[in-house]
């Protein structure tokens, strides 16, 4: 067809003329609401950015000759972290003379995935860095999923409180 006949077709409807494929041969040219086009491309590009996941890696730092509420506190710490799907980077830091005596750091950093384990697992194993010992762990639960959870809880809550909202109501 030739342009001119479809830029006429494309008026009488009071459509666009957009090409679709310009490296065709012929070239693929389509009418259509160009507005309506784009708005819906921007909502689907929309959706695909609130569902999308991006990985977070939470640190916590601890020292060999840590005392065990604080320990139970940086667990705790952990525990938060990956429950909400985040990957944790624990590291111990190594000051004078505990650095001569690397085993302590890598028994605690095995007490602490230990002690996560339903929660976690061990993605890198300790590894001696410098005057640090690092250690990564990762959700057993993916972000998606715990969001997912949450959500679906907070409607579930919503729904509890209106029923009850509904019932007290003397109307």
């Amino acid at each position: 067809m030739r342009v001119e006949d479809a830029l006429r077709l494309a008026a009488e409807a009071d459509l666009d003329l957009v090409e679709v494929a310009p490296m065709a041969r012929p070239p693929v040219a389509k009418l259509m609401d160009y507005g309506k086009y784009k708005y819906e491309a921007a909502m689907k590009a929309r959706e695909a950015r609130k569902n999308q996941v991006n990985t977070v890696i939470k640190e916590i730092k601890l020292r060999p000759k840590i005392d065990d509420h604080d320990y139970g506190t940086k667990k705790g710490h952990v525990v938060r972290f990956l429950k909400a799907g985040d990957k944790v980077k624990v590291t111990i830091m190594f000051r004078g003379r505990e650095q001569s005596r690397p085993e302590l750091g890598f028994r605690l950093l095995q007490r602490l995935a230990e002690d996560v384990a339903e929660l976690g697992h061990v993605e890198s194993a300790p590894k001696q860095d410098g005057r640090n010992m690092v250690m990564v762990l990762g959700p057993t639960a993916k972000k998606a999923q715990v969001r997912q959870a949450k959500r679906r809880d907070a409607e579930r809550a919503q729904t509890a409180t209106d029923e009850a909202t509904l019932a007290t109501d003397p109307q």
